[in-house]
């Protein structure tokens, strides 16, 4: 690891974490942002971790201009692991190749894939942070101060949640009774060199899109009024309630994407307002000054609290949501291979009726027809399970973190009052 020679910048940072933006070249070399005790403080809760048995958490990331690594942590006592415990070293590609791994096996077609980790992208925190190193003048030292602070809060934070998916990703691998089992996944664990998985290039990322293109026209034609008729009552509900669900959810997310902006916003803007009473409470003379610099102090107290504000709504409801809406995208996505399998179970029933009026090749197509109706059960079998613990980590997740952030939001309304009532009495007594 290439910590730097970070200067006099170091000395500001708390213990074991380095100056991770405090300038925009901070970003370009390797930033070691945080260890294991850092992380336990910042992980958005969506499935916890009950088997002991096996228990995989990333324990330390760093930071480098174009990619993250990740170390992996496992502990296990599992027989087929050849040490009880071991790390790794993980980029992200890597888990891309084992989420695609998983979706491309066809003994987990029953089964809700969890969704891929999104793509750490700092662009747009790196692009402010050099426009603020740039500066235009306009602002006072102070100014520069205090907005670098929250640009480096909200690099941190990013990092941070960028982590925690990637995290969530293999915790609930770990959990699954059925993908812990896959040969890659105990590959992606224990094997301690490169993977040598690298991205995916244009011709490969066109062929993706054009293979999702035709997967919704495929669905569209299957679960369309020409389509199949679906025979089972629970799954039909599921099917309507997950197409309203996902969409709804995508709606919420970002709505609260906007109102964390807007607190985000609030903050910045108590910038100027804290600096300027600041300085007309130093340049004047008057009893006036001392209320001016107790305002100031106020809106200073008041930023850092709606910083705050934000930063928990963040976590405890926008990423929750984005997260729900990736994962009711991968139910429906399982919904969509029953569907297709009993597409083929129906085909097959009708190449079956063809073969005997024809009297050709009728044996074979009794194979056909018996494969896929194995095929179309144990899939329906398996995905009503799914679907059911879906649905009950769902709520659990939902209830645990709304609960959680009703209380911080009391908390942090609290705590503002507090402030407000305060400053008025600190007024009263200088008249």
């Amino acid at each position: 690891r290439q910590d730097g020679d970070w200067g006099e910048w170091s000395s500001h940072c708390p213990p074991g974490v380095l100056p991770v933006c405090s300038l925009p070249s901070a970003m370009d070399e390797h930033t070691h942002l945080f260890e294991a005790d850092h992380l336990k403080s910042r992980t958005m809760s969506v499935d916890l971790q009950s088997d002991s048995s096996l228990q995989v958490e990333i324990s330390d990331a760093v930071s480098e201009r174009d990619k993250v690594k990740f170390t992996v942590h496992t502990k296990t006592n599992l027989a087929y692991f050849k040490q009880p415990e071991f790390s790794v070293v993980r980029q992200h590609e890597e888990f891309i190749w084992l989420h695609d791994a998983y979706l491309e096996n066809e003994d987990y077609a029953g089964i809700i894939i969890p969704p891929a980790p999104p793509k750490p992208n700092f662009d747009a925190s790196r692009e402010k942070l050099q426009k603020l190193g740039e500066g235009d003048g306009s602002m006072t030292r102070e100014e520069f101060a205090k907005m670098k602070q929250e640009l480096e809060s909200e690099y941190l934070a990013i990092f941070k949640k960028t982590v925690a998916m990637h995290e969530v990703f293999l915790q609930r691998l770990a959990a699954h009774p059925v993908l812990r089992k896959d040969h890659n996944f105990y590959v992606f664990l224990e094997y301690d060199q490169d993977l040598s998985v690298r991205g995916k290039n244009k011709k490969e990322i066109l062929g993706g899109f054009l293979k999702n293109i035709v997967k919704s026209a495929d669905e569209a034609l299957i679960t369309g009024i020409s389509g199949i008729k679906e025979v089972d009552e629970f799954f039909e509900h599921e099917r309507t309630f997950l197409i309203e669900y996902h969409n709804r959810v995508k709606d919420a997310t970002m709505k609260a994407d906007r109102k964390t902006r807007s607190h985000k916003n609030v903050a910045e803007d108590f910038i100027p307002i804290s600096s300027a009473l600041s300085s007309l409470g130093s340049l004047d003379t008057s009893p006036l000054s001392k209320n001016l610099l107790k305002l100031a102090e106020l809106f200073e107290k008041l930023r850092k609290l709606e910083g705050r504000v934000a930063s928990d709504e963040d976590l405890k409801l926008s990423d929750l949501l984005r997260y729900y809406m990736r994962d009711s995208q991968a139910a429906k996505d399982l919904l969509y291979r029953r569907a297709r399998s009993l597409s083929d179970y129906e085909n097959s029933n009708k190449a079956l009726d063809r073969a005997r009026m024809k009297n050709k090749e009728v044996k074979q197509a009794e194979a056909n027809q018996q494969l896929s109706c194995q095929r179309f059960e144990k899939l329906s079998e398996s995905a009503k399970q799914e679907l059911t613990d879906f649905k009950v980590r769902r709520v659990s997740a939902f209830r645990k973190n709304m609960i959680e952030m009703t209380e911080l939001e009391l908390k942090h309304a609290k705590a503002n009052l507090l402030l407000l009532r305060n400053c008025l009495s600190s007024l009263r007594e200088e008249q």
